[in-house]
């Protein structure tokens, strides 16, 4: 058994290296959970290991507040935790990389009149053995990847849990806005049936108001089917059924920061944060590696070796080693390691179109931002008080009977226009918000969204 001890390295090595890979206890979640904390201040909560319902109902108890739809959502969302669970396809991909090929057994037995021939041997993948570091590194790359990857979504389902939660809120008050329209369409179109009877108001007049009221009718059933369709996208991106549904909405949209936020170099803070452009570097680095192990392997990638001895009837037992290795006859790599450089140059530009579009967005982002709130304070500020200030004088002029009641209901049906514009203009702002802080720490909406 001289030769043994040559390959006894090779086989330490192996049980050392196989030891060593295995599964960890969090699966990949708690960096998960790190990278969404730094970038909405709230981490993806879900564990596989506890169970969230308690959280979720305490926080469904009191009115709900954007800052706790997100919480909710990230805590109880099936399409997230069935985002999570890609973690577990790339984690053991990781583990699989860091572990040799099971060495093979062979036995053969001939026997020939009074002869008896045995061979035995036990080989080892050395291939294996020697491209396992480069193998472990690409797909812990991939791992991290994989953890970019399900941490985006979770920034990204906190923002369409933002936005959906400022469309239900506004939906909402617009209905509840639109039923006082209706009420007052309503009075209008009464008294005008009353004025027309008594020959005060002409037919045109009469038919303008009942065309009002008509219209306020129609709008109102627009509106309630506005809340009803927005409260249950809100509903499938918290992922509830059940009781769960009955939340409470405040009854308005919060009021406007005092000051717009001050972004300054927004486009160099998108590349650093956006997780999609982390993502897109981890994969032009692991492409890089697999370019580099498809190179060395690319000419011979079968390289077994072990231990082997012979038995024959009546002569001493032959102990040696044996070798198996690929020849290239047919096959000389070339067309891999092709493929492996077009993968890599593919990587290459995919990055560099992550890095155009996350400088486009986060300037178009930062526009409608300024634009909203630029234009929802001019409805606070000028536009809803100069409309009250102008019904107040019109008041004052059919009092002193300066104005008629045509007068007066035209300048209402104005101050209500204003008020509803108002509370678009509002809405607008918190999702043009929503919407910056995703394209400056999220990803592209493209890539990250997931159908609730």
């Amino acid at each position: 058994m001289k030769h043994f001890p040559i390959l006894l390295p090779a086989g330490l090595s192996f049980v050392l290296l196989t030891g060593c890979a295995s599964l960890s206890n969090d699966g990949g979640l708690n960096d998960v959970a790190r990278l969404t904390q730094e970038r909405i201040g709230q981490p993806a909560g879900f564990s596989r290991d506890t169970n969230n319902d308690q959280q979720v109902s305490t926080l469904l108890a009191q009115t709900l507040s954007p800052e706790n739809a997100v919480q909710i959502a990230l805590l109880n969302s099936p399409a997230l935790k069935a985002s999570f669970a890609e973690l577990g396809v790339s984690e053991s991909e990781l583990v699989q990389a860091g572990r040799m090929r099971n060495p093979s057994l062979g036995f053969g037995r001939i026997r020939g009149g009074s002869e008896t021939e045995i061979d035995r041997s036990v080989m080892f993948d050395i291939a294996g053995l020697l491209t396992l570091p480069a193998r472990s590194r690409i797909e812990q790359r991939r791992f991290e990847q994989a953890k970019l990857r399900a941490a985006a979504q979770a920034v990204q389902l906190a923002s369409d849990t933002r936005r959906a939660y400022f469309m239900a809120v506004a939906a909402a008050q617009s209905a509840a806005f639109a039923d006082q329209v209706r009420g007052a369409a309503e009075a209008s179109s009464e008294l005008a049936e009353k004025m027309s009877k008594a020959g005060n108001w002409s037919k045109l007049d009469h038919a303008r108001e009942r065309a009002f009221y008509q219209d306020a009718l129609t709008q109102l059933a627009r509106s309630r089917h506005e809340a009803v369709a927005s409260r249950e996208q809100l509903i499938r991106l918290l992922g509830l059924s059940g009781e769960q549904q009955s939340f409470v909405l405040p009854d308005r949209l919060p009021d406007l920061p005092p000051q717009p936020r001050e972004i300054n170099n927004a486009e160099a803070q998108a590349l650093s944060q956006r997780l999609d452009m982390l993502a897109a570097r981890r994969d032009t680095e692991a492409t890089a590696d697999a370019l580099g192990l498809t190179k060395a392997t690319g000419f011979i990638n079968v390289f077994d070796a072990g231990y082997a001895n012979k038995s024959s009837t009546g002569l001493p037992r032959e102990n040696g080693y044996q070798v198996t290795f690929e020849l290239p006859i047919f096959d000389w790599g070339s067309a891999k390691v092709a493929r492996a450089q077009a993968q890599y140059m593919q990587s290459v530009h995919r990055a560099a179109d992550t890095a155009v579009r996350a400088r486009s967005e986060v300037r178009e982002a930062y526009s409608s931002y300024r634009t909203n709130y630029e234009i929802a304070r001019n409805y606070r500020d000028e536009v809803v008080p100069l409309r009250k200030k102008i019904s107040d004088e019109v008041l004052l002029r059919y009092n002193g009977m300066l104005a008629s009641v045509f007068e007066l209901l035209a300048d209402s049906r104005e101050q209500l226009n204003s008020v509803n514009t108002a509370i678009d203009t509002q809405r607008d702002f918190w999702i043009a918000e929503t919407r910056l802080q995703a394209a400056v720490n999220g990803g592209s909406a493209n890539e990250t969204r997931m159908n609730p």
